[in-house]
């Protein structure tokens, strides 16, 4: 059997070391920020999500992990090029 997902609006946003704080206090994430040992100056930054799956990290480099509010209001990650194969914009 085959099947085709139902369509569904959800909201979503991108994480970027700029807006992590913003988007942690949308989702209930915590930020997660650390230095290279060899260089302070270089910062890893990412955002650790509570799912349904339990904790999953978004990543804010290469423009960011989208985050995603589903239909129960329920909060995960989704890799860029996942999000664009799945999802597409609409008009509010």
């Amino acid at each position: 059997m085959k099947f085709r997902k139902k369509p569904v609006e959800i909201e979503a946003t991108r994480v970027t070391p700029e807006n992590v704080q913003e988007v942690a206090a949308w989702c209930g994430g915590r930020v997660v920020s650390e230095a290279k040992p060899s260089d302070p100056t270089d910062v890893y930054t990412a955002l650790d999500i509570p799912t349904l799956e339990g904790v999953m990290r978004a990543e804010t480099y290469h423009g960011g992990d989208w985050i995603i509010r589903g239909v129960k209001g329920e909060f995960y990650p989704c890799k860029p090029d996942i999000f664009e194969a799945t999802y597409e914009r609409v008009e509010s």
